[in-house]
């Protein structure tokens, strides 16, 4: 498999840039329309009708057959969305920005390692080593420093 392009490291880089950003925003939103439900709405409609302008643009929509033949799970990945900008808006200005990321981040690493480690979602089977389970407690202890911090 041929090494992917360098820019393909630096999107995710930025994406997760994003992240602390985006749960800011949303908190301050939430703060300012008094809902967190409300805000996570607002953030949704907006980016729902960014990903439509896209798709229109690019001629992507998909047929009515292709989303009649969805499995019931390939629905949740928005429900999963939804849930994280919530959780987002309303965690993150009690938290702060740093610990909400750092346990965010703890909480990607664990889902990805039992990802790979049982294939689920289609991705590649790669079973958990102990060396994985090192860096996991590293974190954890990463966590620990920085609330004690």
């Amino acid at each position: 498999m041929p090494t992917p392009p360098w820019w393909l490291f630096v999107l995710p880089l930025i994406a997760g840039a994003c992240l602390p950003l985006q749960a800011g925003i949303n908190g301050q939103l939430a703060k300012q329309v008094s809902s967190v439900l409300a805000a996570a709405l607002i953030s949704f409609c907006v980016g729902m009708l960014g990903l439509l302008a896209l798709t229109l643009a690019n001629r992507e929509m998909p047929t009515l057959q292709a989303l009649r033949g969805l499995q019931w799970w390939q629905w949740c990945g928005g429900f999963l969305g939804m849930f994280f900008i919530f959780i987002a808006a309303f965690a993150a200005p009690r938290v702060g920005a740093l610990m909400f990321m750092v346990l965010v981040l703890a909480g990607q690493l664990g889902m990805a390692m039992a990802l790979d480690h049982f294939g689920w979602a289609g991705f590649k089977e790669n079973p958990v080593s102990a060396m994985k389970l090192v860096g996991l407690a590293a974190i954890a202890f990463g966590i620990w420093m920085i609330r004690k911090g």
